[in-house]
């Protein structure tokens, strides 16, 4: 089975009390139960159960914290440490790029469990899933991420594609890919610009030349023809 953040499977904060989660654990219950018609899962049911048995002993949870802090160690600095996230227009794009590299990792190195925890974005970026709302749901709308009931994203093809093919013009998703840094205002203005920067559209000029204007032009070329073959006969009676 695939290892899972209690915290975020049962979507609830670190800091929850017991009653919290018995309350949270009670409710998913009879959401999950297999014997639920409309919303049953037995392995998610089973997932809960683990969760719920971790979490719910005093003991078992302090170990558990222990182990996911070290596993969030292991990340590196958060990408927010030289990433700017909070500029208004060059933050969103940032913030962007920064999903679709830490998914696309992801995808590469894990291909069989490619899911990636709303929990895990945030803390490899640094910065609070509540400003992510509209940077996951942007990226689901473009087809290049999807998410699944319990939150977790994973990587599409289309988000592939995107990933291999714009890393060339876009310096800040390079950086990210190649380092896991991107520190040049420069560098991030050129993102804005590839990623919203619509080719220039060919105009074609409608003919606003007068009716009578045509007309008399049709006409000049109708005398100046009759002109030419006059000439022509002058030339002929000349030989």
């Amino acid at each position: 089975m695939k290892q899972v953040d209690y915290y975020e499977f049962l979507q609830i904060s670190p800091r929850a009390d017991e009653d919290t989660i018995h309350r949270v654990y009670r409710f998913l219950a009879s959401r999950y139960h297999p014997d639920n018609p409309k919303s049953g899962s037995a392995e998610k049911f089973e997932m809960l159960s683990e969760a719920y048995e971790v979490l719910s002993d005093p003991a078992r949870r302090a170990e558990y914290d222990l182990s996911r802090h070290k596993k969030r160690e292991e990340y590196g600095p958060p990408l927010s440490n030289t990433i700017d996230f909070m500029d208004s227009l060059a933050g969103e794009t940032n913030r962007r790029l920064a999903v679709l590299a830490v998914l696309y990792f992801r995808r590469r190195n894990n291909p069989n469990f490619p899911e990636v925890a709303l929990a895990e974005i945030e803390s490899r970026m640094g910065f609070p899933r509540d400003y992510l709302d509209f940077t996951t749901w942007y990226l689901q709308k473009k087809g290049y991420i999807t998410k699944a009931d319990n939150s977790d994203f994973t990587l599409t093809a289309n988000g592939v594609d995107f990933v291999e093919t714009q890393r060339v013009t876009i310096p800040v998703l390079d950086k990210l890919l190649t380092s896991g840094t991107a520190t040049s205002e420069e560098e991030s203005a050129a993102a804005i610009k590839a990623l919203n920067e619509l080719p220039t559209p060919i105009v074609v000029l409608p003919d606003i030349t007068r009716p009578d204007e045509r007309r008399m032009n049709t006409k000049d070329r109708r005398t100046n023809g009759r002109d030419r073959r006059s000439s022509n006969i002058d030339r002929r009676a000349n030989q």
